[in-house]
This record gives structure tokens, sequence and C-alpha cells, in this order.
């Protein structure tokens, strides 16, 4: 009998086996514990991802959380929470109101068309100028609480025009003016005022605001976004009746250009309803 097929050899065949068949069975065994440890570790991420969506979910966005922030109101402000802004000379019997909405493209047309005559008549004592502004345009409704879901630009430009008022009345003006020219009025539908870098830029073509550290970090910082909401829920609370922008009060009463209430859109318009207020 060859040493092949010898007893040893076959002894030492089995053994060998043996020892291969237990070098599997613990590599099966290390497998399956990692594939049971990797399952447990999928299965808590996956609950700490679903934990973590469902917090992210319910957390306040930013801008409702600033309903309930402290007000930080602008320089040359007054009444409750600095949301009566009036300009113009102490000499100027009679205050108008105007109305407006950032991102409100008429009210863009107005400032263009008309803003001009109304920034004179100011300057000459015509009139005090109190500038009321809403963000109905974002979804918002303020005097209810809500902070919508359509968009941020009208609150973000608010609040970058409280900073523009902390630096003086005269960069309130001008800085407004520009936020509604033909160069940098974005459509309705194009949330551009959300940019606080959009905002700074415009800032740069009024003399007052460009290179203004101050008024940039405030413009960063949101200094005056609860300050934006404040004067939205002014708008929004308003009691001379007014629901759309742009809209004029002087006296309590709407001024428009026709019998359809439309508001007076040309400086003929303007100069005729207001002569007419004035008058009365």
């Amino acid at each position: 009998m060859s040493k092949r097929n010898s007893q040893s050899a076959k002894t030492a065949a089995r053994e060998r086996l043996r020892e291969e068949r237990e070098r599997q069975a613990k590599r099966a065994k290390v497998r399956r514990q990692l594939v049971v440890a990797c399952s447990v570790v999928a299965v808590l991420a996956a609950a700490g991802g679903i934990g973590y969506a469902v917090v992210q979910a319910n957390k306040p966005s930013h801008w409702e959380a600033q309903k309930d922030d402290k007000v930080v109101a602008p320089a040359n402000t007054t009444g409750t929470d600095g949301t009566t802004v009036v300009i113009g000379k102490s000499s100027a019997e009679k205050t108008l109101k105007v109305f407006e909405d950032p991102r409100c493209p008429v009210c863009a047309q107005f400032e263009q068309t008309v803003g001009p005559t109304l920034k004179k008549d100011v300057d000459d004592g015509k009139f005090k100028v109190q500038f009321i502004g809403g963000t109905f345009l974002d979804g918002d409704s303020l005097g209810k609480g809500k902070v919508g879901s359509n968009g941020e630009g009208s609150k973000n430009a608010m609040s970058a025009m409280g900073a523009a008022l902390n630096v003086s009345p005269e960069a309130f003006l001008d800085y407004k003016a520009a936020l509604y020219s033909a160069k940098w009025h974005p459509e309705e539908t194009n949330d551009k005022f959300k940019s606080d870098d959009y905002l700074i830029e415009v800032a740069d073509t009024v003399s007052a605001l460009k290179g203004n550290t101050k008024f940039q970090d405030a413009v960063k910082n949101g200094t005056y976004d609860a300050w934006a909401l404040a004067m939205s829920k002014t708008f929004d609370t308003n009691k001379d009746g007014v629901t759309g922008t742009p809209s004029f009060v002087m006296d309590g009463k709407m001024l428009t250009a026709d019998s359809q209430g439309n508001p007076p859109m040309t400086v003929d318009d303007f100069n005729r309803v207001v002569d007419a207020a004035l008058k009365g």
C-alpha cells in the first residue's frame, strides 16, 4: 500500500478538512455579526435621520421666530415698536399716508413715475409723508400672526429699509426709490430681495449707504427683521380700510384717481387728488 493511501495519510486529510470547515464557520459567523451590526447602525441612523427631520420640520423658520423676538426700532421712528415713520418738515400741516409692499410691481411703477414728485412735495413742505409697509406678497398675514410661504423678499427689503432709516430719513427715501427703480426692482415672481447681497448692491447706489459698514452689518445680521414684521402687522391692522398697494390716505380718506378706486398713477392724477385733499 502506498503512503498516499496509508491510514495516517487519511487521518491527516480528515484533520485538514476539519480545520478548513472550522475556519469557514468562523468566517461565516464574523460575516453574520457584521451584517447584524451594520443593520443596527442603519436602523439607528434612519431613526436618527427621521427624528432630525421631524425636529427640523417643527422648528420655527427664522421669520417665524422673529415674530416673538424683541423689536429693535430704527432711529427716526416713533410709536409702538418704531412703526410710525413720518418724514417731512414740521411746518407741514397734513400728512399723506403711503402704503406699499417692497415686491409690489404697481408700487414700483408709481415710484418710478410719481415718486420724484412726491419727494419734491415733501421737501417743499407741501405735506409730510408717513410710510406704512406691508409684506403680503410674501404670503404674510401678520395681523393674524401668520408668516406665509410665498417668499422672503418683502420682509428682507423692509428690514434693509429699516437699516437705511437708521442712517437718515433721506437715506431711507433714496434707498426706497432705488429698490423700486426699473434697474433694480425684480419681477413679482422673482424673490430677489431675499438676498442680503443684492440689497447691499442696490444700497451702494445711494451715497449715504455706499460702503456704509454699519448699514451692511444691520442687513446681514437682520437687526431690523423683527421691526419689519411689526411694520407689516401695522399694515395688516390699519384702520384706513387699506387692503392693497399702493394706497394713499390723507385725513382718514382714501385718495383715488377714479370712481373704480384706482390709485393715482400719473403725476397729474396725483397732484389733482392731493391738492383736493389738502384743501379739504
